[in-house]
């Protein structure tokens, strides 16, 4: 199977190595050369956006963080769902720098790009032949005996030669970071049995850039993909922004003498985990008829009632209060059965040990869960 998907990429490479070299043909000698030239010029004004995309999203940075800042953002007590969404994003921005980072990189890139392309145009303009020159080479081709008509055509093959492997390199890059980001995928051991794309990866994309690609990309990728998650998780904080007055109070009363950040997320874990029931109807409901009941966690602080993400909203609340930093964090936990299922759970951060540790207060009757050796054999995050 693998075998014919990776004869069907090297045939799909070779097509676009022969569609520049058909197209070289029949654009002639000079209409080659000229194809060939714009686009040296649109891929030079593609780096050149880039570059300065980079360099003034560095540039910009700071400013946007100390703008948002000054902006004093105020959460209304029960956001609507744009509110959440807007809340969540404009908060990301200021506080993940890789995010904030990307994002302008892609605005400014696109800005500059718009911008170049009139500069780009301009060139076309001024190079390109006008309306009557182009009727006048068309006329003079005609003119053009047997042999002149093969050399101009020979000479555009070889231009749509060059042209071919300058988009087949590319091509090549991009299905060499595929097999790089995901090496063990099905569609990656599809393209490594294409022997024109191990010809092309092998001889040109490794040596130039396969380092680069091979140990920055995964990283780029996996940067994304954690602020990302990150941000998924933060709708919870904006959701639970106002704390009631007497949830405050019982998280201060329950880290009473706590002399540091793992007593207090140890007297909240434990709190939690001895006062709230898991709600099984609401579980139930949801898992059998597809009825979900959204429940803030005053309503869990007050029934005493949960499940998962109820229990990990209230934790995070309380801890909040008590300056602790702690996510909620949703993913799949081990039902015991050999299986998974929805759950959500919680990670502090201990100032003291400056580490982040996992803890479950909805599993805390089935034993202690908090910051345990195996706690990721059993929970996996989105």
């Amino acid at each position: 199977m693998q075998g014919g998907t990776g004869m069907m990429i090297t045939l799909l490479l070779a097509l676009v190595l022969f569609v520049s070299v058909w197209q070289g043909v029949s654009r002639g000698a000079s209409g080659s050369m000229q194809h060939l030239f714009f686009f040296a010029i649109h891929a030079v004004l593609t780096l050149v956006s880039m570059f300065i995309a980079y360099q003034l999203a560095n540039q910009l940075s700071p400013i946007v963080v100390a703008w948002i800042q000054d902006m004093q953002l105020t959460i209304p007590a029960d956001p609507s769902w744009w509110e959440r969404s807007y809340f969540t994003v404009i908060t990301s921005i200021r506080d993940f720098d890789f995010m904030r980072m990307l994002l302008l990189f892609i605005v400014l890139y696109f800005v500059i790009r718009l911008l170049l392309n009139v500069v780009e145009r301009l060139l076309i303009v001024i190079w390109a032949p006008s309306a009557d020159e182009r009727d006048e080479h068309a006329r003079t081709a005609r003119r053009r005996t047997g042999l002149q008509r093969l050399f101009s055509r020979s000479i555009g093959a070889f231009v749509g030669i060059v042209t071919g492997i300058i988009r087949l390199v590319i091509i090549v890059a991009v299905l060499f970071g595929v097999v790089s980001l995901q090496p063990s995928g099905g569609f990656s051991r599809a393209i490594q049995a294409s022997d024109l794309y191990q010809e092309v990866s092998n001889r040109i994309v490794k040596p130039v850039a396969g380092s680069w690609i091979t140990e920055k990309l995964p990283v780029l990728s996996s940067q994304v993909e954690q602020q990302f998650k990150e941000m998924m998780h933060r709708r919870y904080e904006v959701i639970d922004q106002h704390i009631p007055q007497n949830i405050e109070q019982a998280a201060v009363k329950i880290t009473e003498g706590a002399a540091s950040d793992k007593e207090k997320a140890r007297k909240l874990y434990d709190w939690i985990g001895t006062r709230i029931q898991y709600d099984w109807d609401k579980a139930n409901n949801y898992l059998e008829k597809g009825v979900w009941k959204e429940q803030a966690p005053a309503d869990t602080f007050k029934s005493k009632e949960g499940v998962c993400i109820d229990y990990a909203r209230l934790y995070a609340m309380m801890a909040r209060t008590v300056a602790l930093k702690v996510k909620v964090i949703t993913g799949v936990g081990y039902d015991g059965r050999g299986g998974y299922g929805p759950h959500a759970w919680n990670s502090v951060y201990l100032t003291e040990e400056e580490k982040w540790i996992l803890l479950d207060t909805t599993w805390a009757s089935t034993g202690d869960w908090f910051d345990r050796p195996d706690f990721s054999k059993t929970h996996i995050p989105d």
